[in-house]
């Protein structure tokens, strides 16, 4: 989170720096998966990246804190399919809509990012200003 916090904090010259976090925050590989509807919680899609159950731009990434860019592809690995947890992720699927800055094909089970995510999109639940001045020590 402290690398996080400073990379925010080193791009605020570009923009507000409560944003910039929360965007660092949301392109990460498990929160897309996430966001994308392949998993129930972000624990169980950190896990799922972790086991490398997915592609991105068709490479194997399984590092939960990769970062998706504008135009990349996240999609499930063809073997991981088969599995009955992709399988019943299938099915919950169908009732899911996913956010507007992801496109979500839920046949394929693919997800493109269209555009990065805006601060209405990301709403925080936690006061952001109290995590910079912690990290600002």
């Amino acid at each position: 989170m402290k690398n996080y916090v400073k990379a925010a904090l080193s791009g605020a010259a570009r923009g507000d720096s409560t944003e910039l976090l929360m965007r660092k925050l949301e392109t990460r590989l498990d929160s897309t998966v996430f966001r994308g509807g392949f998993a129930a919680t972000r624990r169980q899609a950190k896990q799922m990246v972790s086991h490398g159950h997915f592609l991105v731009n068709n490479r194997k990434v399984d590092v939960p804190s990769f970062e998706v860019k504008k135009g990349d592809v996240i999609s499930v690995k063809p073997s991981a399919k088969e599995r009955v947890l992709f399988k019943n992720a299938l099915l919950g699927l169908k009732k899911y809509e996913a956010p507007s800055w992801l496109s979500l094909n839920k046949e394929t089970m693919e997800v493109t990012v269209q555009q990065m995510p805006s601060s209405k999109e990301t709403a925080p639940t936690v006061e952001l200003p109290l995590i910079f001045e912690f990290y600002s020590r």
